[in-house]
């Protein structure tokens, strides 16, 4: 008798996903799975489509965001399906259930992602190995810039009420007794001198998750105050101010980005530095840290002189700048020519040759919008001085005004408040007459020409540069990338909190910096992790949404014991949507503590 093969027959659900115009559509099937004696076969039974109750988002526990924040491999999944845990009863009392230990979670849990991410935790180990301190200094590294970007504040604050109302000490496994100022101070003193290193690093995890070549390097500066007088520092010293706070000594910091304004690298320099002697210096640091490269240097006209301009040409290096207003006289003719292209609603542009026939190619570029502001401007300043200088010129006819050293002294300040317009007028105070007639004489004149030029190169302004680029709206908007540099400086201060500085000595000053850049580095990188997933790039509103996200514990009264539930808030309706776009996993499974 002949016997035939064993065939076992195996139905189950399974789930496939296709594209269809950039849209991602999952459908379910029922496949039957039959092992035969050739082996497994599988065949669809029926195309079922959207099942509903099974869409639900994955069930995550507390030991899966644990794995996600340590970077550790997913577990291979078994050959048998996994089972639900059975159900565990108890009689509870529910006129007693209490809830303890609200923690923020949401912002945090996001931060530490962004920190795992670019890869801060594996070189913060590797570069701070563990010794006999209790907590490594790599974990406190953590600690200090994740509470830089969910809740700026001083390190005392941070030890005092802020890592207690979090819930690191669950995702870090680090005690909030373990967590004080001067564990938080000495992490400061650890990671300064990782500085460069970190910077490499960064640009290596650009190259990686975002394809950054770096061929153009956007440099501005700007400055951040002290609270107290930084005697113990000696770059803190009273400059411009960029805060409008030149009551404070200062520091001045040189940042570079990327033109998606990735931060890159950054230098302090002393508080009364002015611009334009950091760009040499700034080249240099950059060329021997990082390597000489085939880049191209992008920064305002404040950066700039012809000296600087004759360094980077000596040098071999290539740029992009802006140019002084003065220039504008060299292109006087070209202003008035119509051949202009349009590069941006309201924004012409046109190539012009160096009018010293060097190698270089000039842009003269014009904004109505600008052209607009700046008339109004310049007229609001020319009416108010004029107004104050007529009201002088008719004291002095009347002979209320008779002091010479007085009445200089009043022009003086009037043409310091109104300096946009005072250039447009020549003043001139003589003495007539003599004895009990002596009186001054003030003769005001209104430079006409000088005016009308004023209003005709208004929202005018050049580019210069050595780029071989023939195409003057590429240039144009290569330029304009600078506002990421600015854009990158009022996050730092405004939702980072750098300023203003409370350390008075150097080395802490310039490792608190240090932990703004790498916040901004997250920031930054979220920024772009939200363009990706077309959620536009406004991380502001994605993290004030995620603090609403919070653990808490659910106390149980059971009839021989309490039974404490650690879980997390359900986020909302809106911001569940941007977690699944984003593929952001919250625990959504009890932990028994």
């Amino acid at each position: 008798m002949t016997r035939k093969p064993l065939i076992i027959s195996v139905m189950y659900l399974r789930r496939y996903g296709k594209k269809v115009d950039g849209e991602e559509y999952g459908y379910w099937s029922l496949v039957e799975s039959v092992r035969t004696a050739r082996g497994p076969r599988q065949r669809v039974v029926a195309t079922i489509g959207k099942l509903p109750d099974f869409d639900k988002e994955e069930r995550v526990g507390w030991e899966e965001i644990g794995r996600i924040l340590t970077g550790k491999p997913q577990p291979q999944d078994s050959l048998f399906e996994k089972t639900e845990e059975p159900p565990s009863w108890a009689i509870v009392n529910i006129n007693r259930v209490s809830v303890e230990r609200l923690r923020s979670f949401g912002d945090i849990y996001l931060a530490l992602l962004l920190w795992r991410q670019l890869g801060f935790a594996e070189f913060c180990k590797a570069q701070m190995p563990d010794g006999r301190e209790a907590i490594p200094w790599s974990v406190m590294a953590c600690i200090l810039t994740v509470a830089r970007f969910c809740a700026p504040s001083s390190e005392l604050q941070i030890a005092e009420s802020w890592y207690d109302k979090t819930a690191l000490d669950d995702l870090l496994g680090v005690p909030t007794d373990r967590v004080n100022d001067d564990r938080l101070y000495r992490a400061l003193d650890a990671l300064l001198p990782h500085k460069d290193a970190l910077c490499r690093h960064l640009q290596d995890r650009y190259g990686e998750l975002f394809g950054e070549t770096f061929d153009f390097l956007f440099y501005d500066i700007t400055s951040t105050y002290f609270e107290g007088n930084a005697l113990g520092n000696p770059q803190a010293k009273r400059g411009y101010s960029r805060d409008s706070r030149p009551d404070c000594p200062q520091v001045c910091i040189g940042l570079v980005t990327s033109r998606e304004g990735l931060p890159l690298a950054f230098e302090v320099f002393d508080g009364n530095r002015t611009d334009v002697t950091t760009t040499e210096e700034m080249v240099l640091i950059m060329e021997s840290k990082y390597g000489k490269a085939n880049r191209i240097w992008v920064m305002d006209r404040g950066m700039i002189s012809e000296k600087n301009i004759e360094f980077m040409q000596e040098r071999g290096a290539r740029y992009l700048v802006g140019t002084p207003k003065s220039m504008l006289r060299k292109f006087e003719q070209e202003l008035l020519k119509k051949d202009w292209e349009a590069v941006h609603p309201g924004v012409e542009v046109k190539i012009c040759a160096s009018p010293e026939g060097k190698d270089e190619t000039f842009v003269l570029c014009r904004s109505e919008g600008r052209k607009d502001k700046e008339t109004a401007i310049l007229n609001r300043f020319v009416a108010r001085l004029q107004t104050g200088l007529n009201k002088l010129k008719e004291q002095a006819e009347q002979g209320r005004l008779r002091d010479r050293q007085k009445a200089d002294r009043r022009i003086g300040r009037l043409l310091e408040r109104n300096s946009r317009a005072a250039s447009l007028f020549d003043v001139i105070v003589t003495e007539i007459g003599a004895g009990k007639d002596r009186r001054l004489a003030v003769d005001i004149k209104k430079d006409e020409e000088r005016y009308q030029w004023a209003l005709q190169s208004g929202g005018s302004y050049i580019l210069r540069t050595n780029w071989k680029e023939a195409d003057p709206k590429v240039i144009w908007k290569r330029y304009i990338q600078l506002t990421e540099v600015e854009d990158a400086f009022r996050t730092e201060k405004h939702d980072l909190g750098m300023r203003p500085i409370y350390h008075q000595k150097q080395d802490r000053t310039q490792a608190h910096i240090l932990v703004c850049f790498l916040s901004l580095a997250m920031w930054r990188t979220l920024q772009q992790w939200m363009k990706a997933s077309g959620l536009g790039t406004a991380p502001r509103k994605l993290i004030e949404e995620m603090r609403e996200v919070k653990s808490l514990d659910v106390l149980l009264p059971a009839k021989d014991k309490t039974i404490r539930l650690r879980v997390v808030s359900t986020p909302s309706k809106e911001l569940k949507v941007l977690l699944q776009r984003m593929k952001i996993f919250l625990p959504n499974r009890s932990k028994i503590i």
